[in-house]
């Protein structure tokens, strides 16, 4: 079996799976069983002054019959006293020691609030701090979450005020609620961040009540915007710990946080960059035991893979990462139907005839209906074999270039050479 230790910025954990800050870490009760469960670490949900929270305060989106692949939120950081947060707090790390406990913290923008804060959390055994700059609601209204997130000085000098007072990690969590998401990063690496973790949830609204006219969920009849998280923001999420990753401006370790379900989840994250991954959603859906599939699924891939230790698979795609401009322009695929698995629905000619090259032609076999790429008009865009209901049907295989790789950004600098 692999070592599935990890250790992010000086936090230990005895695996990368934590639990985010969020509903499923509100209590002492909930921490304490999720680390029975198998769960290597848990960021506290955010402490602060608190606050006053609605009812309803949560809807779904379900999308071709799977249920939550999306999540909306307008719940807002702990409504639980200080002191009993801090009580619990105290309480679990003593009764789990091994395991990672980080404190989620969100404030006014001003100095002496963050340090009194981390004095305060510091003093009951926390493992590490996480400073929330990416709640989109509530508390943006207010001047504190992605409000602050979004303007790189405030994050710089934030994060640089906590780090004042500080004697165990920073972690400054991002809002994608902005342009690029590498600016903050930068700012907070800037402000002496220990490391990063992104993303937040994005700012949304659920859905509409096509009877009531209401928005999901609503307050009485009113409705406001959310934070927006689960399956369908993963690509989002995978995408900006990418940027970071290979952005040498970020050089600090990242805590992976979007849309992660299962295992394979969260070795692409670890891949793309990211030593853990936390995990919000798909614990609310399914319950804590899920940690178990995961830390088993890992454990298994690793092994598969001849490596020794999960901190062995930090970022090994980041290479293969670039930007559109470096890609081989002459590099070529096409699609390959196979007959003898084809069930003949048809899907990739009418979606490659309506809406791609017109490149797969229909014809008949005797009585048989057959299918066949026509290889010279193919752009190799995947499409028929992403609509493609059966595995094996359609293949996208490698055909040789006959003239050298050469990339845009190439070409573009040949092309300014030979123009002088």
């Amino acid at each position: 079996m692999a070592d599935l230790r990890i250790n992010l910025a000086g936090i230990k954990s005895p695996n990368p799976f934590w639990l985010a800050s969020a509903p499923p870490t509100n209590s002492g009760y909930q921490v304490q069983r999720a680390f029975e469960a198998g769960w290597g670490g848990a960021v506290w949900k955010t402490l602060g002054e608190p606050i006053l929270n609605v009812s309803s305060r949560f809807a779904a989106v379900s999308f071709n019959g799977q249920r939550v692949a999306g999540f909306n939120n307008i719940e807002l950081i702990t409504d639980r006293p200080l002191e009993v947060n801090l009580q619990e707090i105290y309480e679990t790390k003593k009764r789990f020691p091994n395991h990672a406990i980080i404190a989620s913290l969100m404030v006014e923008p001003k100095q002496e609030k963050w340090h009194e804060i981390v004095k305060r959390v510091e003093d009951v055994g926390v493992d590490g701090l996480e400073l929330n700059f990416g709640c989109p609601h509530g508390m943006a209204e207010r001047g504190m979450g992605s409000a602050s997130g979004q303007v790189p000085e405030l994050v710089e000098k934030q994060t640089y005020w906590v780090k004042e007072a500080a004697r165990t990690p920073v972690i400054v969590k991002l809002t994608p609620n902005i342009t690029d998401i590498t600016v903050t990063a930068e700012a907070a690496t800037r402000g002496g961040a220990d490391a990063v973790s992104m993303i937040n949830t994005i700012n949304s609204l659920a859905g509409v009540d096509l009877d009531s006219w209401n928005t999901v969920p609503n307050v009485a009849g009113k409705g406001a915007h959310g934070g927006y998280c689960g399956p369908a923001v993963k690509p989002i999420a995978l995408n900006m710990v990418a940027e970071c990753a290979r952005n040498p401006l970020v050089n600090v370790p990242i805590s992976g946080i979007g849309g992660i379900s299962n295992w394979q989840d969260a070795a692409e994250f670890i891949l793309m960059g990211a030593t853990g991954v936390q995990v919000c959603t798909a614990a609310m859906h399914h319950g804590f035991s899920i940690v178990e599939d995961m830390v088993d699924g890992l454990n298994n891939y690793l092994d598969d893979k001849g490596l020794a230790s999960v901190m062995d698979l930090v970022g090994r795609s980041v290479q293969r990462y670039s930007s559109w401009g470096d890609l081989d322009l002459n590099y070529k695929i096409v699609a390959e139907i196979n007959n003898d698995v084809c069930i003949n629905c048809n899907k990739c000619h009418i979606a490659c005839e309506d809406t791609s090259h017109q490149c797969i032609d229909l014809y008949t076999e005797g009585d048989r209906p057959m299918l066949k790429v026509r290889e010279e008009d193919c752009v190799g865009c995947n499409l028929c074999s992403i609509v493609c209901p059966v595995d094996g049907a359609i293949t996208m295989v490698e055909r040789p270039s006959t003239i050298p790789p050469m990339t845009w950004n190439e070409r573009q600098a040949l092309l300014s050479s030979l123009s002088k």
